[in-house]
């Protein structure tokens, strides 16, 4: 693996992280404490989600299952948060 797509993951990963911990289902790592923002959550998921079509075929398959496997589970994770607080 180069270090592009080396990069390329970790800066997925930071999208990631930051929505989990957005959506209160990671502790802050400054603060030490669980803290929810919806707003901050769905900024991270369409973050993924403009990386995932300005790269749109010109991606691996792995780097294209990454992508899908991160917007699923901050997807699935934004229903639950969101559902339960109405």
């Amino acid at each position: 693996m180069n270090k592009n797509d080396q990069l390329f993951i970790q800066l997925l990963y930071i999208f990631q992280a930051s929505g989990m911990q957005a959506l209160g289902k990671i502790k802050n790592p400054i603060s030490n404490k669980i803290e929810v923002s919806v707003e901050q959550a769905k900024q991270s998921i369409e973050m993924i989600e403009m990386i995932k079509d300005k790269t749109k075929n010109n991606l691996s398959d792995n780097e294209t299952r990454m992508i899908e496997a991160a917007l699923s589970e901050l997807r699935l994770n934004y229903i639950d948060v969101t559902s339960k607080s109405n």
